[in-house]
C-alpha cells in the first residue's frame, strides 16, 4: 500500500493575496506585498520566506510535519498486518480445534457418582456424596449439637479420656476408680485387636450406612433390597434376619449389643459393644471364648461418646441414651449418609419387636431409663434437616 501526496504551490498573485490581512488589507506581519527580493509568506507555514525558497521541504516546521505524517502512515500499516496475523492464527486454531472434536470421540459422561478409584478429591469437598453428614453449613441446630472431632470408639492410644465424660460414665455403675478403665482398656486389648484407622482421605470416601432398628413396622416393607444396597448396614441387640429378609434384609457389617448379652455373630461382622459400665468390659473378655466373633473387628464404644450422645442430643432426658440413639450417632460419626429404617411404633401404633408379637414390648418407654420420646423427636429432627433419611410406613 502506498499513499502519493501532492503538494502545489499557488501563484504568487495567491501569495500576495492570502498575506494580506482580509480585514486591514495591510500585509500582514513579517510579509510583504509580494515585491521582489522582499519576504512573502509561506502558504503552507504561513511564516515568512526569502524568495525562491522552498518553504515546503525546508522549513522546520514543515519537516516535522512531514515526519509525523510518515509515522503514523507507517504505525497504521503496522496495526493492520498485526491484526490480519492474529486474525489468520484464530482462524486456524478454530479450524483445527473443530476437526479435531469430528474426528476424536471425547469420553462418555459419566451422569452418576464416580467410584472411589476414578476420583481424584476435591479439597474443597468434605465427602464424595452429593452430601455430607459432616458438613456443618447446612443447619445451624445439627451444628450445635454435632462434634466431628468426637473419636465413637475406644483405641488402644485413649489415655487421655475426659475426665468429665469418665466420671459420668463411671456413675452409672457407681464407680469411682479412675485407674482400673484404663488397666482394662489394656487388658482388653491384648485380647482383641485395635481397630484400625482409616487412613483414607474422606474426600475420596462416599459410606453409605444403613441403621436398621428392630420394631415391628418393618413387616411388609420390602426394604430388604435397600438395606443390603448400603455399604454398611448396622443391626442391634437380638436382631435377627432369617426369615424376614425380604423386609430387612440379609446383610450385617456392624452388630451392636451388650457384652454380657453376647451372642454368636457371623465371621466378618464388627461386633460393637456398649460397655454402660466398667463390668461389662470385663465381661466380655471372660466370655469371649464361648462367644463365635471376629476378634481382629470387634470395636467398643467410647465411654466418653456416651456423654457426648446425653449432652449434645438426648440432653440429659432419661438416664443414659438407648441402643438405638447411639447406634444413629455413631453412624454419623462413621458415615457419610445414613438411612435410618424400623424405628418406632408400627402403623398401628404398637411397639414390638418385628420377630415377635409382643404386648409389653413397649414397656421400655416407661421405665424412665430411655426417654423414648425425646429421642424419636430428635430423629425426626435429623431428618428434617437432611442429615438421616428415615424410612417411614
Amino acid at each position: 500500500m502506498f499513499l502519493v501526496l501532492t503538494l502545489e504551490s499557488g501563484s504568487t498573485k495567491d501569495i500576495k493575496s492570502r498575506s494580506q490581512d482580509n480585514t486591514t488589507g495591510l500585509p500582514k506581519l513579517g510579509c510583504t506585498t509580494g515585491t521582489p527580493g522582499a519576504d512573502a509568506c509561506c502558504l503552507i507555514t504561513g511564516l515568512p520566506f526569502t524568495q525562491g525558497t522552498d518553504c515546503t521541504s525546508k522549513h522546520p516546521v514543515m519537516l516535522f510535519k512531514r515526519k509525523l505524517c510518515l509515522f503514523s502512515l507507517f504505525g497504521g500499516i503496522l496495526f493492520v498486518m498485526i491484526t490480519i496475523q492474529k486474525n489468520n492464527i484464530l482462524s486456524m486454531t478454530l479450524m483445527k480445534t473443530h476437526a479435531t472434536s469430528r474426528t476424536v470421540p471425547g469420553p462418555a459422561v459419566n451422569r452418576t457418582w464416580a467410584t472411589h478409584s476414578a476420583t481424584v478429591p476435591s479439597p474443597d469437598r468434605i465427602c464424595e456424596c452429593p452430601s455430607c453428614i459432616a458438613d456443618m453449613e447446612v443447619s445451624a441446630w445439627f451444628a450445635q449439637h454435632y462434634d466431628p472431632q468426637q473419636q465413637p470408639f475406644l483405641t488402644d492410644r485413649d489415655n487421655n479420656m475426659d475426665p468429665l465424660a469418665l466420671k459420668w460414665w463411671l456413675a452409672l455403675q457407681q464407680s469411682t476408680d479412675e485407674r482400673t478403665i484404663y488397666e482394662v482398656i489394656q487388658k482388653m486389648f491384648q485380647v482383641i485387636t485395635p481397630p484400625a484407622m482409616d487412613v483414607q482421605p474422606k474426600q475420596a470416601q462416599c459410606r453409605k450406612c444403613a441403621v436398621v432398628g428392630n420394631s415391628g413396622n418393618l413387616l411388609g416393607s420390602q426394604y430388604g433390597s435397600l438395606i443390603d444396597s448400603h455399604n454398611s448396614v448396622i443391626r442391634m441387640n437380638k436382631a435377627t434376619t432369617a426369615g424376614f429378609e425380604a423386609d430387612v434384609g440379609n446383610r450385617t457389617t456392624h452388630h451392636f449389643m451388650y457384652p454380657e448379652s453376647a451372642v454368636d455373630i457371623a465371621p466378618g461382622v464388627h461386633l460393637v459393644l456398649l460397655p454402660f459400665k466398667l463390668r461389662d468390659l470385663q465381661t466380655y473378655m471372660r466370655v469371649k471364648d464361648r462367644v463365635q466373633a471376629d476378634k481382629d473387628k470387634v470395636i467398643v464404644v467410647n465411654p466418653a461418646f456416651f456423654k457426648y450422645t446425653h449432652d449434645r442430643w438426648t440432653e440429659h432426658h432419661g438416664r443414659y441414651p438407648s441402643t438405638g440413639m447411639l447406634a444413629i450417632i455413631f453412624a454419623l460419626h462413621i458415615c457419610d449418609e445414613v438411612s435410618v429404617f424400623g424405628y418406632g411404633a408400627d402403623q398401628h401404633g404398637n411397639w414390638h419387636h418385628y420377630w415377635e408379637e409382643n404386648k409389653y414390648g413397649g414397656a421400655f418407654r416407661k421405665t424412665g431409663v430411655h426417654h423414648a420420646d425425646f429421642e424419636t423427636e430428635v430423629i425426626q429432627k435429623l431428618d428434617t434437616v437432611g442429615k438421616i433419611k428415615l424410612h417411614r410406613r
